[in-house]
């Protein structure tokens, strides 16, 4: 296999990548791509970022011993507190990460921008100089969501949990004119039409998948990494908690993009 044939490791702490995955495979339809969730020790978003960055560099060794070109962290956790740890012990390959779309939310427009991400998203000092760099813009609300990527990696059985913990999340902020919502975890956009019911209908949605498929698309390119030639797409999952049923899950997900809310 040459270096252009190789595939593109794509991980996260669980299923939530899986949404982003999909972004990229339509993106790049002549790429493979090996996914890996990390679901055994989901979710990061509320560990230690040392523990965060260990975990993560678990996960990279394994998908460099499938001999990927490019690795992706299709979890915003990662991204935020351990992509530098990752990218200065693998300076041999090209590796990014998805972030929160609160740049895109931005130059949209929007003035009243609420951003749902992990605690430790929320904590890291790559969120916070996003935010205070906009703050002029917009009126930027930063909310931590402790426990919903854990209930949403539970799948459709925490369905009542899940709408509990989010109507508690959302109560105190039903009456301020929120005109864009960013979804700082890739596990939220699995309950999108859950969380879009506790706003007005023209309440935009933000998720970062379209910027890290061009970042991606990008990368490659400066890398001269592209492969030229068309085939038929493969896409390989791996997973920590190595079950038949979690790599069905996986798959289920990838093919039909199944939102939670609706089984």
């Amino acid at each position: 296999m040459t270096n252009l044939q190789a595939p593109i490791g794509v991980f996260d702490s669980g299923v939530g990548g899986i949404s982003t995955l999909r972004t990229l495979a339509q993106a790049l339809p002549k790429e493979n791509f090996i996914f890996y969730g990390d679901s055994k020790n989901a979710p990061y978003g509320e560990k230690a970022a040392n523990t965060v960055i260990a975990l993560s560099q678990q996960v990279v060794d394994e998908l460099r011993k499938q001999q990927v070109k490019a690795i992706v962290i299709a979890c915003n956790t990662a991204t935020s507190a351990a992509k530098p740890a990752l990218i200065a012990a693998n300076p041999d390959i090209p590796l990014l990460g998805i972030e929160p779309a609160l740049k895109e939310a931005v130059d949209a427009g929007k003035k009243h921008i609420l951003v749902m991400a992990t605690p430790l998203t929320l904590s890291q000092p790559k969120y916070l100089a996003q935010r205070d760099r906009f703050s002029q813009q917009a009126l930027i609300q930063s909310l931590p969501c402790p426990g919903l990527a854990d209930l949403i990696e539970g799948g459709a059985a925490q369905l009542p949990a899940i709408e509990r913990l989010l109507a508690s999340l959302l109560r105190p902020l039903s009456d301020q004119p929120i005109d864009a919502v960013v979804l700082g975890c890739t596990h939220y956009p699995f309950i999108t039409e859950l969380i879009r019911q506790k706003f007005a209908p023209s309440t935009a949605f933000y998720t970062g998948y379209e910027g890290v498929a061009n970042n991606l698309k990008a990368t490659l390119a400066q890398a001269q990494l592209l492969r030229p030639e068309s085939h038929q797409q493969q896409v390989r999952f791996m997973s920590s908690r190595n079950t038949v049923s979690e790599l069905k899950l996986y798959q289920q997900l990838f093919d039909h993009g199944i939102e939670i809310a609706h089984g």
